[in-house]
This record gives C-alpha cells, structure tokens and sequence, in this order.
C-alpha cells in the first residue's frame, strides 16, 4: 500500500476516466474479489439494477430507516417487476437500529414473510441500517444473501462495502458481528442530493483516511476542493478501490484490512463515550489527526505529514479536537477489536501511504498525542 508520486497522478486518473464506457457501463463499477466475488455500482440510478441482481429470487425483505421509505417503495416496485415478492420492513434511523432487540424484530419478521436460504435483504440506509441489515442477512438460516443500497457516502465508502457486519452493545461499537460479503452494493449518487451537508462531511472522513493509507491522489483532490463536492463520484470510486483492494486479500481483518482501521481506534473509544451522539465521521476526523500525532512521537511520520492531517481534515470542515476524559477512553480502548488482551494496538503511518501498526506504544507518545487532539491542549 505504497503512496504514489505526484507526477504519476495524472496518468492514473486519465486511464481511470478512459476505462468508463457509456450507458449502463456509464456506472462505475468496482470489482471486490473473494470467495464471493461482486460488483460495487457507483454512479446516478445504480438502484435500477436492483431487479437485475436479484433476478430469480423468490423473496426479498427491502429494510430501510423511516425517512426512506419512497425508496424502499420503489425498490419493492423494482423488485416486484422482477418477479419477486418484495416487502419493505422498518427500522429505526441511525445508530438506533444497530441493536440486539431490533435485530431480533426483524428475525421475527422474516420468519413472518417466510424467507428461507435462497432469498435475500436488501438494506437501505446509511451505514447503520447496512451493518444492522448484513448482520441479520448473516445470522438467518446461517446467511442469506443480502444486496446494499447505501444513500450516504460514509456507507457508500465504507459501511456497506466489504462484508463486516454488526451490531453495537453496552461494551463497545460493532463488538457483535460477522463476515457476510454482500451479493452487491448499488451506491446510487442521486440519493446524495438530499443529505445533509454534516452528513456529508462525515463521510468525506473516510475518504480522506484512504487517501492517507493508499490513494495519494485523493489528498491531492481534496486538497483543491476540501468540500469534496466537485469531484465526489471519483473520490467515491478511489476510496472504494482501497477497501476493495484489501477486503478482496484479507476479508476476515488478519492483515491487510486492519489498515482500514486508521483512525478508528480513538474514533470509536468517542463513539462510546459520547453514546453514539458523535457522528462517526467527525470521531474519525479526530483519530486520524491523534493517529499521525501519535506517528509522530514514535518517529514514524514527518512532522510535515503530520500537520498536513490537521490541516486538510481542518479544511474540509472536520473537528481536529474532542473534549474528553483522557484515562476513560483509553479504558474503552482497550476493548477496541485490535487489542490483544491488555495491549494497545495502533494502525499508523510510517510515512503518507504506508500503514502499519504499532504495538504498546510508550505512554508518554500516547499521552503527547492526546495533547495534541485534547480540547484543552495547545496546538
């Protein structure tokens, strides 16, 4: 996962725009590879080819969070063309739905529509209702099929791509789960017109973490646009060629994959501690920048590239800063999925585009890290 040279960036993304055809090739398509191989279909009206992945099956149970329900018609209309019994299910919006009671309400449910192994679900929704929606996917006859219509970036980039499913419980985020590759994800851009512009920004935390691991190009387009608005079908399509690119090596998180994880270890300690009130993007933002501080002190990563990660994420409108209490969240930490047992495990840079980890870190590299992100520290 080496970063890439300037002067070849040019080069890369002409031979990416010439590899697009037109008509429904228009879609930019991703391939993730695996023991289940399957396409991510990016681009404006990728759910009409919903019928087309779909085709053949019996049942369908459409699940989908309140404020979506015309497009959970419409995709139970698409369906229902395509000769399946579709029938769209309710969940609570965001990280609401992410619980053992809803998922037991919605086993329930499919038991009512009667799905057996050769039927699918197909979850609609931000990252939430995606990771709730392939976990019972997962879990039901021992797996169904489960095809991801993610409608925010954040869940286009990340959450619905790459078969980790999971549930949230009082010990930590995603800490009940599986690994269930979807069948396909249709990441339709039109369903972006409406987020919100916070909504936005969140996702854009994910983007930018690839550009830092493995894509030096979606530093370099973010750096000309940190609204990230002029170019989001290419940024999109980059930062799921970096998931793709590991999840197709290493789909159980043994090796390769772990790398995804940067910035999240401080980001989902803030996630717990704020109860889930913190987007997870905006606690992304803020591990990122601890994650290179913390690179920093262990003289992994220039002091250039270390200020380069406050100020982009600064830039794209992204907090740098969390006001916490320091000694519970490195408790809450220490449950975090790369741990092992009592020691800390850290993704960071041993320069821009080279992830790797660092284990048991010295306290004082963590607590200068700290320092550094604190609300109440000094730049």
């Amino acid at each position: 996962m080496s970063g890439q040279g300037r002067e070849h960036r040019s080069e890369e993304r002409a031979r990416s725009g010439a590899s697009r055809g037109s008509g429904r090739q228009s879609q930019r398509r991703v391939p993730v590879a695996g023991d289940r191989p399957y396409e991510v279909v990016i681009g404006p009206g990728a759910q009409a080819e919903l019928g087309l992945v779909l085709a053949g099956t019996a049942r369908a149970a459409v699940v989908h969070a309140p404020p979506l329900a015309a497009m959970a018609g419409a995709a139970v209309e698409t369906l229902q063309s395509a000769g399946v019994a579709a029938e769209a299910v309710v969940v609570p919006d965001g990280e609401a739905a992410k619980t053992a009671a809803v998922a037991a309400g919605l086993w329930e449910e499919f038991g009512r529509l009667g799905l057996t192994r050769s039927d699918a679900v197909v979850g609609i929704g931000g990252g939430a209702v995606t990771d709730l929606a392939g976990f019972v996917a997962a879990t039901w006859t021992r797996g169904v099929r489960v095809v991801q219509l993610p409608t925010s970036l954040l869940g286009m980039v990340d959450a619905a791509v790459g078969g980790k499913t999971g549930i949230n419980t009082a010990a930590g985020k995603n800490l009940v789960g599986s690994f269930h590759p979807p069948a396909a994800v249709l990441a339709d851009t039109d369903s972006l017109a409406g987020l919100p512009e916070a909504e936005f920004r969140s996702g854009l935390a994910e983007v930018v973490k690839c550009g830092f691991i493995a894509d030096g190009v979606i530093l370099d387009l973010l750096d000309a646009d940190p609204t990230g608005r002029r170019d989001t079908a290419e940024l999109i399509e980059r930062a799921v060629r970096v998931k793709a690119d590991a999840v197709g090596e290493d789909l159980y998180d043994t090796g390769r994959r772990e790398f995804l994880n940067y910035g999240h270890t401080l980001a989902h300690a803030i996630e717990r501690v704020e109860d889930f009130g913190w987007r997870h993007g905006e606690a992304v933002a803020v591990g990122l920048v601890f994650a290179a501080e913390l690179a920093g002190q262990a003289g992994l990563l220039a002091r250039g590239d270390v200020d380069r990660h406050r100020a982009l994420v600064d830039r794209m409108g992204l907090p740098t800063r969390y006001a916490g209490h320091w000694a519970t969240l490195q408790s809450v930490m220490r449950v975090d999925k790369k741990a092992r047992g009592a020691t800390l495990r850290f993704v960071v840079l041993d320069g821009l585009g080279n992830p790797t980890i660092l284990t048991d870190p010295d306290q004082a590299w963590l607590d200068a890290a700290w320092a550094a992100v604190s609300a109440e520290g000094t730049p």
